[in-house]
């Protein structure tokens, strides 16, 4: 009877109403393993806002046994249904179908692809001699000064590895303009927005949940499990994220029609 008392919370803050306006939103996954009579590998995708005070917030966690644009159309609306009228910057790993959802569902918000899962897909190329090498190439390309700069130095990264490792341009050619939506930025608050750390450090918490456990005996008691873990680690969220106020400042001029007035 405890832990049903904590299924009705869970669905109480599930279903929570949620600030019109969050000037960053990171979307991203951890994969678990059910016992469904077989075991099973399922999805839980976490959506982690940034307030317009700075502060992180957990706006839900969805769980899904597909990825693709049709499950994120399904949580975007949520969050909309919700009370949120606006995104400024959607933060997402490489998650299918995503960027299209939240274009759907919020046509002015910008998404940007999470450049460290993008560097870390790159590498899965590359020998464990050869990665420093190429991650500091990498580097120099996204943290250029400007977008023209970076082009340049794609266009380097190109000449100098394309012989060997063919797809990691490729790839970063193809996911060029939502790679780069960073660069409109000054670069004190680039690394706020083109990285999914916040989230990131919240997935490191529950994968240690996770490995002590081989499964979980149902979707509930994963999600039961999931939101106490969600609970504690927000509690310890007491300061707004670093290099916000030039963050804001930068916000409020860029959007000024889209910021609500006190």
């Amino acid at each position: 009877s405890i832990t049903d008392a904590v299924s009705e919370e869970v669905k109480a803050w599930q279903a929570r109403p949620l600030d019109a306006v969050y000037p960053i939103v990171y979307l991203d996954c951890i994969h678990v393993k059910v016992r469904e009579g077989a075991v099973r590998v399922k999805a839980v995708y976490l959506a982690i806002g940034v307030t317009l005070a700075g502060e992180k917030e957990v706006l839900g966690m969805w769980l899904a046994q597909t990825e693709g644009a049709k499950f994120w159309l399904q949580v975007v609306t949520e969050l909309r249904n919700r009370g949120v009228q606006d995104i400024f910057i959607a933060c997402v790993d490489g998650l299918k179908g995503c960027p299209e959802a939240i274009e759907a569902v919020f046509p002015q918000a910008a998404v940007q692809l999470c450049i460290v899962h993008m560097v870390r897909h790159s590498l899965s190329y590359v020998s464990w001699k050869g990665r420093p090498e190429v991650a500091a190439d990498l580097k120099r390309i996204y943290q250029s000064a400007t977008l023209d700069e970076a082009e340049q130095r794609l266009g380097e990264f190109e000449a100098k590895w394309d012989g060997e490792y063919l797809p990691i341009a490729q790839s970063w050619r193809r996911n060029w303009a939502r790679l780069t939506p960073f660069f409109d930025y000054p670069p004190e608050i680039r690394k706020v927005i083109y990285t999914t750390n916040a989230i990131e450090s919240v997935n490191m918490s529950l994968r240690k949940l996770t490995k002590n456990r081989s499964s979980f005996p149902s979707d509930e008691a994963l999600l039961k499990l999931f939101y106490l873990a969600l609970r504690n680690i927000s509690q310890k969220w007491t300061m707004p994220i670093r290099d916000w106020k030039a963050a804001l400042t930068r916000f409020t001029i860029q959007f000024e029609e889209r910021i609500p007035q006190a």
